[in-house]
């Protein structure tokens, strides 16, 4: 994975529901682990805007719950700083499903994600309305 740009404060953790903002049929997911997570012995991992995370449907379509998914955090309420000085933060913690090669699942994503997410997968800026 690409280094990112901003210095992204990790403020989700794992067991965390969050929503999900792409259609492809999910709502809300829990997230389960974080992919490329190292950290300290029995400290509670955690992810920010740009991390791979291993999540697992909770509310959504049938075909998609009981299943392990892969997914991109795109948004988090939490405020974290760009290298020009700028702090930025959202309304809500936001997911996108993707697959093992981190392509989305669905076909376009409501509302704005950050510019770290795309800088870092270019896949997913291609299918955003918005970014921030």
């Amino acid at each position: 994975m690409k280094a990112l740009s901003a210095k992204v404060t990790k403020a989700i953790n794992s067991g965390s529901t969050v929503n999900c903002v792409d259609n492809s049929g999910a709502k809300e997911v829990e997230i389960v682990s974080f992919r490329t997570y190292k950290g300290r012995k029995r400290r509670y991992p955690k992810g920010g805007v740009g991390d791979v995370v291993t999540c697992t449907v909770k509310k959504g379509v049938y075909k998609l719950r009981h299943k392990v998914h892969f997914g991109v955090i795109v948004r988090q309420k939490k405020e974290y700083k760009r290298a020009n000085g700028i702090r930025v933060c959202f309304e809500d913690n936001a997911i996108i499903l993707v697959d093992k090669k981190i392509t989305p699942l669905g076909s376009e994503i409501k509302g704005p994600i950050s510019k770290e997410v795309v800088e870092r997968f270019l896949y997913i800026g291609k299918i955003a309305s918005t970014v921030v």
